[in-house]
């Protein structure tokens, strides 16, 4: 990873504390989700059926595509037709759109929920370096982004195994629920290049009204530790996942080059994160260099998962230009929505 700073902008980063009064929209749900299976692949048939399940999604933003052999990149123009296809099932009220499937993950440099939901910008592919298209949905406040910033959010549901994706699923449906005292780990590594979201770590100590500690540390990992809500550092390798307790709903990513090339060997996938029991995560697929702007902010990602959003809504708010990463997980968690408090499991 190169290594090249750019604070292009300022922005103003609230301190994230006990949810004030919102807008009148919540969190997204399940009517507002679409979600696209893949008949070629009999474990996206499987995962995408229970997740619909699960979640109650709507017959009518149900896709089914074909995508053959499961390729780990899509052609530009085979990527568009699918893109077609897929918006041409789906109705207004459609926010978001989560695929059921670990492969393909990448159109060209873009990340496949970048290129989905931005659009391809050739000319980042040819210095994959250089400033990324901006979103303006960073740090918006908006609760439907399609009818606000004409943008339809996507994610990733990744499936290693049946199994596991299953468990995925059942976390971040379990989240809905109560949410108990949670921590949130922001470390400070000895890996300069990758550090460089230490200044947007939030402050320790207490934040929604007492149920969640925030923490920071100066370590390259972190180690026998529960009740983890948000973990959060800049390394290419990540050690003692398998110390790591994770509550439901749980968030966690690590910034360096690679970590959205999920069958990739080079660093460590994002994968891990949610085999290691998070319930979403964040990588890039190709060399965005250490751009902050490419990587989750934390103070804002945690401000708005606090303030009730959805998963798929805090992270990609969280991200100014994330053409280049990768968004997987469970996209309907919000433990902190104010309706949950009012559920029973």
């Amino acid at each position: 990873m190169r290594v090249t700073l750019a604070f292009a902008f300022a922005c103003a980063l609230a301190l994230p504390g006990a949810a004030g009064a919102g807008a009148p929209d919540g969190p997204l749900e399940a009517r507002h989700l679409g979600l696209v299976i893949n008949e070629d692949d009999p474990d996206s048939v499987a995962v995408g059926e229970y997740y619909g399940r699960r979640r109650g999604i709507p017959a009518a933003n149900v896709v089914r595509v074909r995508i053959p052999e499961r390729p780990r990149a899509l052609e530009l123009a085979r990527f568009r037709l699918l893109k077609a296809e897929i918006d041409s099932r789906l109705g207004p009220e459609v926010q978001a759109v989560l695929m059921a499937w670990t492969a393909p993950y990448q159109v060209g440099c873009h990340a496949i929920t970048g290129a989905y939901t931005l659009g391809y910008d050739a000319a980042l592919c040819r210095d994959t370096c250089r400033i990324g298209q901006p979103s303006s949905y960073f740090n918006s406040p908006a609760r439907r982004p399609l009818r606000e910033h004409g943008m339809r959010l996507s994610m990733l549901l990744p499936i290693e195994s049946v199994e596991a994706a299953r468990a995925l699923v059942d976390r971040g449906v379990a989240s809905g629920f109560h949410p108990a005292p949670a921590h949130a780990w922001y470390l400070e590594t000895l890996d300069a290049a990758r550090n460089v979201r230490a200044p947007f770590f939030p402050r320790p100590g207490p934040a929604a009204g007492g149920r969640v500690t925030i923490h920071r540390l100066r370590a390259d990992a972190l180690q026998h530790a529960s009740g983890v809500l948000v973990y959060q550092l800049g390394k290419a390798q990540v050690d003692g996942l398998d110390t790591v307790r994770f509550v439901p709903g749980a968030l966690a990513d690590h910034l360096t080059s690679h970590g959205g090339d999920l069958l990739g060997t080079a660093q460590m996938s994002s994968l891990r994160w949610l085999a290691a029991g998070a319930t979403a995560s964040y990588g890039t697929v190709s060399e965005p260099c250490n751009h902050w702007q490419k990587f989750p902010n934390p103070s804002v990602l945690l401000r708005h998962y606090l303030n009730g959003d959805s998963a798929i809504e805090a992270y990609w708010k969280s991200v100014a230009w994330p053409a280049q990463g990768l968004f997987i997980g469970e996209p309907l968690a919000a433990p902190y929505d104010r309706r949950s408090r009012m559920r029973v499991p």
